[in-house]
């Protein structure tokens, strides 16, 4: 039932529906549904089975090219609120959220001079900030907003990785709806009308997943949701108090 979980669901099942979308299409174009044959049922379990490989190939795409943005990119964003240098928070909300996990990790909290003359040693910092927040915030109903940035940037995550799956799925579904209106085989038929409907469709596809599913869109996710994991101090040190 982990399958059915809500991250599941919107962050790996949805990024596999929008890839197989123009297969689905295809199918529901070419079958008879005035009196639903073998055909139409092997076919639709074929795409059902298709889904589910999908949407865990999903989550094995998004990993491979989460690795590769952030490697381009210099590294996943960690934080960066924290640091001296950066004027996104207050000051004061800054060193009380840094000072706060400083304590957490058991590091000293690094000045401005620190940051300047020991990068390595700062990243490593942030990134102990990181963990320890990453292992603090599970609680989804406590942490509601940074669940729903998480979940969003799965699903640009996932579906930058099926990017290349979902335009090759887009063009075998525009191929055999061709070869289905030439040849008008008695599995499946397409008409003029048809025909068209599939390759507007397939168009309409292929500029959401060229134009809309893009690099910059999964670093923006990234970055919206370390922005939040940091912003979920305050909840932590609320707790702390208790």
């Amino acid at each position: 039932m982990d399958f059915l979980d809500t991250y599941s669901i919107k962050a790996r099942l949805f990024p596999a529906l929008i890839a197989i979308l123009p297969a689905f299409v295809l199918f529901l174009l070419a079958g008879s549904w005035q009196s639903p044959g073998l055909p139409e049922v092997m076919t639709g379990l074929g795409i059902g089975v298709l889904f589910y490989a999908m949407a865990d190939l999903a989550r094995r795409a998004g990993r491979r090219v989460q690795k590769r943005l952030f490697r381009e990119s210099g590294g996943h964003p960690i934080n960066a609120e924290l640091r001296h240098s950066d004027t996104t928070l207050d000051p004061g909300t800054r060193d009380r959220f840094r000072n706060f996990l400083a304590d957490q990790i058991g590091k000293p909290a690094p000045t401005p001079e620190f940051e300047i003359e020991e990068p390595i040693a700062t990243s490593r910092f942030y990134e102990d900030c990181f963990t320890f927040l990453r292992n603090n915030t599970r609680d989804t109903d406590q942490f509601r907003v940074l669940f729903n940035e998480n979940i969003s940037y799965g699903f640009r995550r996932n579906l930058y990785g099926l990017k290349p799956y979902g335009i090759a799925i887009n063009a075998i579904a525009v191929l055999a709806a061709c070869v289905l209106y030439i040849y008008q085989p008695s599995l499946g038929a397409l008409s003029q009308g048809k025909i068209f409907v599939q390759g507007g469709f397939a168009l309409l596809h292929a500029l959401y997943l060229i134009l809309a599913v893009t690099k910059h869109s999964v670093l923006d996710a990234s970055k919206t949701y370390a922005r939040e994991l940091t912003m979920s101090c305050d909840v932590l040190i609320r707790n702390s108090k208790k």
